[in-house]
């Protein structure tokens, strides 16, 4: 499954690296595409294993606000 989060927040490199470490640390994402000048986060996950909500707090961990 894919989904497409929108991040507060992130303005470097550092920062996606941040969010991308995150969320493919969270076991059922496959992989994610941070990009930073749009703030969307393209995440490819199994529903069995992640929420949303999940990605969303992990990203927050990070200091960064998932909208929506």
């Amino acid at each position: 499954m894919e989904l497409t989060l929108q991040v507060n927040g992130m303005t470097c490199g550092h920062c996606e690296k941040s969010v991308k470490e995150a969320l493919t640390s969270l076991e059922g994402v496959y992989g994610a595409n941070v990009d930073v000048d749009s703030g969307r986060v393209e995440v490819s996950f199994d529903e069995s294993y992640v929420s949303k909500d999940m990605m969303k707090e992990a990203v927050e961990a990070q200091g960064y606000e998932p909208v929506g």
